[in-house]
């Protein structure tokens, strides 16, 4: 499914905050198959004591619009408060590849560290809630803010753990296996923000899902169908219930996470 071109989102109005305009995008589309991190600490990090050392704008990002698209300079790092986006990379093909989902309290931009522009595309599943902290300035940060320091670092390690996980996936898990396996790992991160873990909703789309696992469409459809047949899963358009996690994880071969 192709992106289509939207505009970046406007800033929070908020005069406590240090907001500034979004730049215009350009193309669309994106490419690859992965990306789910875990940085629960950053949910932690004290806005007040952040904006003692780094200038910090607050966004509203609507479902389908772009945080900031691939291709253009890089200049900060973004920390989810509320809501969630999908990371999206454009394949030699023309086609947009889903490369992960992340969730409140998770970083975006670590990838692009070290480079002269952004290296994916971030566009909203839902409305959220962005915070928007200059580079290298939140470097400075760090160095008097060990939570924010903990938390930059742990999502550049995962970059290197999610790729490295991912691609055994992709070499072992059978489509069953590897929808299983996302499910299991969309409730563990629901579960350590102090959501249910057995009945929560999926903000991605089937084919955004098929995109991110490297399978076509009516193959996520069917393995849905395999897992509820199995008694495994509840599930009614995009609200999931998991009804044996024990029996999906023995389905998945895993007893941990995959991503």
């Amino acid at each position: 499914m192709f992106a289509s071109k939207q505009a970046l989102p406007e800033p929070f109005e908020d005069p406590t905050m240090n907001s500034t305009p979004a730049s215009q995008p350009n193309a669309p589309e994106a490419a690859q198959p992965r990306a789910h991190v875990d940085m629960r600490p950053a949910k932690h990090i004290d806005l007040d004591q952040l904006r003692e050392h780094v200038q910090v704008s607050r966004r509203r990002v609507e479902a389908g619009q772009y945080l900031y698209r691939s291709g253009q300079p890089f200049h900060a790092l973004y920390l989810i408060r509320v809501g969630s986006v999908k990371t999206c990379e454009l394949a030699e093909d023309g086609r947009e590849q889903v490369t992960g989902f992340r969730m409140s309290g998770e970083i975006l931009g670590v990838e692009s560290i070290g480079l002269a522009t952004y290296a994916c595309d971030v566009i909203a599943l839902e409305t959220s809630e962005i915070w928007e902290l200059p580079y290298p300035a939140v470097l400075l940060a760090c160095l008097r803010i060990p939570e924010m320091q903990q938390s930059l670092a742990d999502a550049m390690a995962e970059e290197i753990r999610r790729n490295r996980s991912w691609m055994l996936a992709l070499g072992t898990l059978t489509a069953d296996q590897r929808v299983a396996a996302f499910l299991l790992d969309v409730a563990t991160r629901y579960e350590s923000m102090g959501f249910s873990g057995k009945h929560f909703i999926l903000r991605m789309s089937r084919a955004d899902m098929a995109s991110y696992l490297a399978l076509k469409h009516e193959t996520v459809s069917r393995a849905l169908s395999h897992l509820a047949e199995a008694n495994c899963i509840s599930v009614q358009r995009r609200e999931m219930r998991i009804v044996d996690r024990d029996g999906m994880q023995r389905l998945a071969g895993i007893s941990a996470r995959v991503h």
